[in-house]
């Protein structure tokens, strides 16, 4: 699909985008779900190689916003990210919140548009998750903004895609996933009706449900995401597809499974880094700090293999890499 060109004016501190390039920054070819099978997923990417391989990327915690700051995050290392992950050309990109710094300001979703040009050139797909930063400054105008960049999500603070044999599931961890909430409702019925071939389900959401215990307390997970957790726990017992959980808020790599499912913070997008007290529970133990990373899945047919890649050198004038954590997610 070729792109038009961007053209965009700021009106009320709103971005209105041009329709074409939003819809292609959150995914060239998507087909919207049925409007009478709640159900069904709110979108399907299509695809010419429906029985093939995939690679999904995933990270968060990019708080794009003037290249300036660098105390809230650090620009360098966020544009090296960008372009390392057009590198890697995944057919899926997953950000799990806090894609801006200040989701009421116009200005950080055009620093976003200007710094991932390159995503656009490439085509990637790409799922955001609303983060506590997407609000910050005001619910409503954090909300007029996301969805202006992302217009396919117009009135949608959680939706679905399917894709092959992955099924992503988007979800607002800012508003409530307990018990006889509407979220938690729609995404029982997600789950209820995952498409005959899913085998992976990837759940992105902001605010970890489980996490170390990090040295800033308010980044401790809270009793909305902990209960949350145990419910998907407790269904993903019962259906054949395996199930992924990304997070952010915390800017750190985090790795943990519980109850058969695989819990992953990846909050290492550019954001100024936290450090964390890791448990016995967490299956990364390395000292390396800060990390700064995305976490990429490369499924052959047979296996999901998954590896964290981390920015070696943060203060090198040119962006280094390395690998430290390889792992493998077996289909049931």
């Amino acid at each position: 699909m070729n792109l038009l060109p961007f053209h965009s004016k700021i009106t009320s501190a709103v971005v209105i985008v041009s329709a074409a390039l939003a819809c292609a920054l959150l995914q060239p070819d998507l087909r919207a779900g049925a409007k009478d099978k709640p159900a069904a997923p709110t979108f399907s990417q299509i695809d010419d190689e429906p029985h093939s391989g995939w690679t999904v990327v995933a990270y968060g915690d990019t708080r794009f916003t003037d290249p300036a700051n660098v105390i809230a995050v650090n620009p360098q290392v966020r544009r090296w990210l960008v372009q390392k992950i057009a590198d890697e050309n995944p057919d899926v990109l997953l950000l799990s919140g806090d894609l801006p710094y200040t989701g009421s300001d116009a200005h950080d979703y055009a620093v976003f548009r200007e710094e991932t040009r390159i995503w656009r050139d490439h085509h990637i797909h790409l799922y955001p998750a609303l983060g506590n930063h997407e609000l910050k400054g005001g619910e409503d105008l954090g909300l007029a903004n996301w969805w202006a960049t992302f217009p396919q999500l117009s009135g949608k603070r959680w939706y679905s895609v399917s894709f092959r044999s992955a099924f992503f599931i988007c979800l607002d961890s800012n508003a409530s996933l307990t018990e006889g909430s509407e979220q938690r409702r729609w995404f029982d019925q997600q789950i209820a009706s995952l498409p005959a071939d899913t085998q992976f389900v990837f759940v992105v959401q902001h605010h970890p449900p489980i996490a170390d215990l990090p040295m800033d307390p308010g980044h401790t997970p809270q009793e909305n995401e902990i209960a949350f957790a145990h419910h998907l726990e407790e269904k993903a017992r019962n259906l054949r597809a395996q199930f992924i959980v990304i997070a952010g808020h915390i800017h750190n790599y985090e790795r943990f499974k519980e109850q058969g499912v695989d819990f992953l913070i990846s909050g290492g997008g550019g954001a100024k880094p936290h450090l964390v007290i890791r448990g016995p529970d967490d299956r990364y133990q390395q000292s390396t700090f800060p990390n700064y990373h995305y976490v990429k899945f490369v499924f052959d047919g047979k296996h999901l293999r998954a590896s964290m890649v981390r920015v070696a050198n943060p203060l090198a004038e040119e962006s280094q890499w390395e690998t430290r954590d390889n792992f493998v997610i077996e289909a049931r």
